[in-house]
């Protein structure tokens, strides 16, 4: 028999000799027509060459079995807890490999071999949900960047929890158009208090002014995330805002400041627990009592409703505000509206006028940007003098 004197001559050719035989032997089992004691033969004597002590012969195998259906089932579980250097091709291709393998070895395996699963084509939701929760940072931008990864919505959650403080995490998820809008402000809020933390230890701000502006930041990104979310998307945005601290009077009032009357609506019905066309109901009843009854409801400060209630009269006369990049901002002359009227108000309580005057601050300096730039952008492409004199 051919398989018995390759047996016989194995034990002593040296190691390169020995991996291009070996690989010879592995194709041999796949595309060879061998007789029934022959395949026998050559899967004995290819599990005995898993033992051999140069790994060239076991990445013969590992190269040639990678990506076949018809590979022996042993040798490729054993080959794909090899060191990594022989494992990894079986890891990123081979189709035996089931779904439970693929956990374990994520939970047990090194970088590099999670990194490799990470690649795989059509990755089920338990492995990519596996990587999200104990991979490492490299694996999870694997992961991100596989675009046949299934990764259920909770495994975002958690790579932002785990590795969102991480630049390069957060750039390749921040570029995903699908990605959740309550993942994507995750991210910015990781972001946000990743930066905080930086100018504090370098002494540049002090500890509460860095997380007022932090906090500032945050405020603007959800009103520009939430102004491209709809439906499902929206929902999930605002109760992770409730779930995490974030859904409060002064958000809900840049919103309605910011003509995003979706994010506005949305938040005083998760906080009231009044479905959807009920509030907005309420909202466009111009007799002011339904707003001030559902922000009772919702339980906002009293402090709060007159702001409210002149921003939502001011938002019916203005619209929805578009700065063009599908981002909302602050509506310059609504804030100074409501500002004109809470500075007259003596009831008005002074945090909410401190918050109107940052909210005017920001919407003149904003104004004043976009002004710039138009007129930057009009002189690009106004005709300069000598182009006249050419042109004459």
């Amino acid at each position: 028999m051919i398989v018995r004197q390759f047996i016989n001559w194995i034990r002593t050719a040296p190691a390169g000799e020995r991996a291009d035989a070996t690989r010879a032997l592995a194709r041999a089992w796949l595309i060879s027509d061998l007789s029934d004691d022959d395949r026998t033969a050559a899967e004995g004597a290819l599990l005995m060459l898993l033992d051999d002590p140069s790994p060239l012969v076991r990445q013969a195998m590992a190269e040639v079995f990678a990506r076949s259906t018809e590979a022996p089932a042993a040798i490729v579980q054993a080959l794909s807890v090899d060191q990594p250097s022989i494992a990894l091709p079986v890891l990123e291709h081979s189709p035996l490999l089931i779904d439970a393998d693929l956990v374990d070895i994520v939970a047990t395996g090194s970088d590099e071999m999670q990194c490799a699963i990470a690649r795989r084509i059509n990755l089920p939701p338990s492995v990519s949900a596996a990587i999200a929760e104990v991979g490492s940072a490299a694996a999870a931008l694997e992961l991100i960047e596989n675009p046949y990864a299934d990764l259920p919505p909770f495994s975002w959650d958690r790579i932002v929890e785990r590795h969102g403080h991480l630049a390069a995490i957060r750039e390749s998820m921040l570029q995903l158009e699908d990605l959740p809008s309550a993942t994507r402000m995750a991210l910015v809020a990781k972001l946000s208090d990743t930066l905080a933390q930086f100018v504090v230890a370098r002494n540049w701000l002090g500890a509460d002014r860095a997380g007022r502006i932090a906090n500032e930041a945050r405020e603007r990104s959800t009103v520009n995330i939430a102004a491209q979310s709809f439906g499902d998307d929206m929902r999930g945005l605002i109760t992770h805002l409730r779930a995490t601290g974030q859904l409060t009077a002064g958000l809900i009032l840049r919103a309605l400041l910011s003509g995003n009357l979706d994010l506005f609506s949305a938040a005083l019905a998760e906080l009231s627990g009044l479905p959807h066309g009920r509030v907005s109901a309420l909202l466009n009843d111009r007799g002011g009592n339904g707003l001030q009854a559902l922000l009772i409801r919702a339980g906002l400060p009293e402090s709060t409703y007159a702001a409210f209630r002149v921003a939502l009269e001011a938002s019916h006369e203005v619209g929805f505000v578009d700065t063009g990049d599908g981002a909302a901002r602050l509506h310059r002359r609504m804030v100074e509206r409501v500002l004109t009227h809470c500075e007259t108000d003596r009831s008005a309580a002074e945090p909410l006028l401190i918050l109107l005057r940052r909210f005017a601050t920001e919407s003149a300096r904003e104004d004043a940007r976009m002004f710039c730039e138009e007129l930057v952008a009009e002189d690009a492409i106004a005709p300069q003098p000598y182009d006249d004199l050419i042109a004459a």
